[in-house]
């Protein structure tokens, strides 16, 4: 079996409290991507007990809250994630967690102006007190493209300069930096404030039209979506074959997620997700921790029960099964 260490990890990451909250070595955590609800027959949540839910994820110890970014409702694509915009959401979650990393998954860096990004993703940070996980991505619908009058066809380069900016501008004082699609920095403007910790951790989100190499050389972890389980363990294996000499990062998933009410019912796949009971559930993850997956984040869409009754369950029956020390 593979293991999960994925340090010696930078110290300004270790001691970063949403960081070393989501991605603790050898160690699977949870999450939800928003919104905490079963919506399965419409495209649109109703974002009922919002506010009590999260609040609710966040006192039972789950480690992260995701937000996806969906711009536009697209009747094709059929779901709208949580409707609000993630950066306005996380500003209003902060005042409603205390411990719970909160992160997206994942901003269209190649819709979004990257500085602007930037300044929203630290101000964020500071409220949260450094509980943030910024997770950048290139979307899944060209249909938004000629909305924003943006290059579908260039969304992976773009998506570089954008993820390389991002970084200049919160981490270095000062920064000098040239770019093709978007501005260019010479030193003389700072961007402020900094993120808590002058490190404010960058995902990368599915793949991003990059190869495996790049995300492990400039991002600090990649969660991509649910694949193939039985080849999740040479998925990782590739995934740390990529990283040559460096440390290497974690490897996390989203997927739709139904959890029965029987807690005997076995693991079943379904589109883009899984349903099973709690103890198929267990056995589950115990495997995927043993193979190397380090974050799990759990997509309530297709939940046939109320969803305060899941997080209940998985609180009282699996979160003890993987204590985070």
């Amino acid at each position: 079996m593979l293991q999960a260490p994925i340090g010696p990890v930078p110290e300004e990451l270790v001691s970063h409290p949403g960081y070393q909250r989501v991605f603790r070595p050898g160690r699977l955590t949870f999450g939800f991507i928003m919104p905490l609800e079963g919506y399965p027959e419409s495209p649109f949540p109703t974002l009922e007990n919002h506010q009590k839910l999260a609040r609710m994820a966040d006192e039972a110890g789950f480690s992260a809250l995701w937000m996806r970014d969906v711009p536009f409702y697209d009747p094709d694509f059929g779901d709208t994630g949580q409707m609000l915009d993630p950066m306005v959401y996380l500003g209003f979650l902060a005042a409603h967690t205390r411990r719970i990393a909160l992160g997206t998954a994942g901003l269209i860096a190649t819709l979004r102006e990257p500085l602007i990004v930037a300044k929203q993703a630290v101000s964020v940070d500071q409220l949260l007190g450094g509980r943030l996980l910024l997770g950048l991505s290139t979307g899944d619908r060209a249909i938004e493209y000629p909305a924003f009058n943006a290059n579908y066809d260039n969304r992976s380069e773009r998506f570089r300069e954008a993820f390389s900016l991002i970084k200049s501008v919160t981490e270095q004082d000062f920064p000098r930096a040239q770019s093709v699609h978007y501005g260019r920095l010479d030193g003389a403007i700072d961007l402020i404030p900094k993120p808590v910790g002058k490190r404010m951790p960058m995902i990368v989100v599915g793949r991003a039209r990059q190869d495996m190499a790049w995300i492990a050389a400039h991002s600090d972890g990649w969660i991509w979506h649910l694949s193939d389980f039985k080849r999740l363990p040479q998925l990782i294996e590739l995934w740390r074959e990529s990283h040559g000499d460096q440390w290497i990062k974690p490897y996390g998933y989203g997927t739709m997620f139904d959890l029965s009410e029987d807690p005997h019912e076995p693991l079943r796949y379904m589109a883009n997700g899984v349903r099973a009971g709690r103890h198929a559930l267990i056995e589950l993850f115990h495997s995927q921790q043993q193979q190397g997956v380090s974050h799990v984040a759990l997509n309530l869409k297709p939940l046939r029960r109320p969803a305060h009754e899941a997080l209940a369950e998985l609180a009282e029956y699996v979160l003890p099964l993987f204590p985070a020390e």
